[in-house]
């Protein structure tokens, strides 16, 4: 099903729409199917493609293109980052409460110890307790998104990272919902190894990279071919690594626009706080286009529902739990247990307007009025 014209679309954080230039660049790639790994004229070309993407998507976290390894997506980079830290000796994860399942799951998976990096009151990250946590004997992985998927909330990873070098650990940080909508200096932050997504930021599902700087040995979790330059087997996904490669040169030229947002989403975050709702992570540096509220008493659930109904689609925090609308754990961690069944996440993207913001509002005040009337009601 397509997004009709009449309805508003912000659910960017689950997935953007497929950019022009992505798709142009995707269909074209299908035009010509070929093996990058064959030595003929088709294969050349296919092989081409696939290093024209790398370096595009090398140069929206400032990398060279040789850093990059596509994957399958987020998950999968996620995976391999961690595998990749144990192959090369960590002894225990910390990762913070506030990581995406593919990182949490990942890291109970693996086999060693796992302690949970808590956040404050705005969801940023607790460096004091890092730096203590650090003390402990044995290599130690960290995991440290740059932004969090449900609040937009941006982490300290610059300063995460000198108390993580100076252990000598290895840091690893999720950057699917920062690409693209925020500029990254990969060296800068001063990581390991970073997760990338194309469907978060205008490409098409199901491929993404992991971004390794010169500390990180990537150690393979498939095993066959040499692709990748022997980090990830499997024939390459050309078309999709193609519109990834386009998604990310437009992002990376848009990124001034979607800062603009800012200004649209603290505008409805004004008009709902005014009818009495609650915008967490509003004390912290967040994304441009995120923002999450909550109305007391106005289930998840219901919000998007009725929002729905209103031709708004919007969600409840993460998008990756089967269609499951379930209490907010960022946002209990966040120590607001009392609102993370209440909890909505509006995230707008490259093809937002202003209107569309304005128009969420409408949808969402008039739920919020409609639902405290029947109250009113039955009481």
């Amino acid at each position: 099903m397509s997004i009709s014209r009449t309805s508003v679309y912000l659910d960017y954080n689950a997935t953007a729409p497929l950019r022009p230039e992505a798709k142009e660049a995707l269909l074209r790639a299908l035009e010509s199917p070929a093996n990058p790994s064959s030595v003929h004229a088709a294969g050349r070309a296919a092989r081409d493609v696939v290093e024209r993407a790398r370096a595009e998507v090398a140069a929206l976290v400032g990398v060279p293109a040789g850093s990059v390894t596509f994957v399958s997506g987020g998950t999968e980079a996620n995976a391999l980052a961690i595998e990749s830290a144990k192959a090369a000796g960590v002894e225990r994860i910390i990762i913070s409460a506030i990581e995406h399942d593919a990182v949490t799951e990942t890291a109970k998976a693996s086999g060693l110890p796992v302690e949970v990096l808590p956040v404050d009151n705005n969801g940023v990250a607790d460096l004091d307790w890092l730096a203590q946590a650090l003390e402990k004997p044995g290599k130690t992985l960290v995991g440290l998104m740059l932004a969090n998927n449900e609040t937009g909330v941006i982490q300290p990873v610059d300063k995460a990272s000198a108390l993580v070098r100076a252990h000598d650990g290895w840091l690893h940080v999720d950057a699917v919902q920062a690409a693209g909508k925020i500029a990254i200096d990969f060296s800068g932050l001063g990581v390991d190894t970073m997760a990338l997504s194309a469907h978060k930021l205008g490409g098409p599902q199901g491929v993404g990279a992991l971004v390794a700087g010169t500390r990180a040995t990537v150690t393979r979790r498939l095993h066959g071919g040499g692709q990748e330059r022997g980090r990830r087997a499997g024939t390459e996904n050309v078309a999709g690594i193609a519109a990834f490669g386009a998604a990310a040169k437009a992002a990376q030229e848009g990124l001034a626009s979607m800062a603009e947002q800012a200004q649209w989403r603290d505008a409805l975050a004004q008009r709902l706080k005014a009818d009495g709702a609650i915008v967490l992570g509003e004390g912290a540096d967040r994304l441009p286009q995120t923002l999450c509220i909550a109305g007391e008493g106005f289930g998840s659930e219901v919000q998007v529902m009725n929002m729905d109904l209103a031709g708004i689609m919007v969600s409840a925090g993460s998008a990756c739990s089967s269609g499951k609308v379930k209490a907010s754990r960022v946002v209990e961690a966040m120590g607001r247990a009392d609102l993370a069944a209440f909890a909505l996440r509006i995230s707008g993207g490259w093809a937002s307007t202003e209107d569309d913001w304005i128009k969420c509002g409408d949808a969402w005040l008039a739920a919020w009025k409609r639902i405290g009337a029947r109250r009113r009601e039955v009481a």
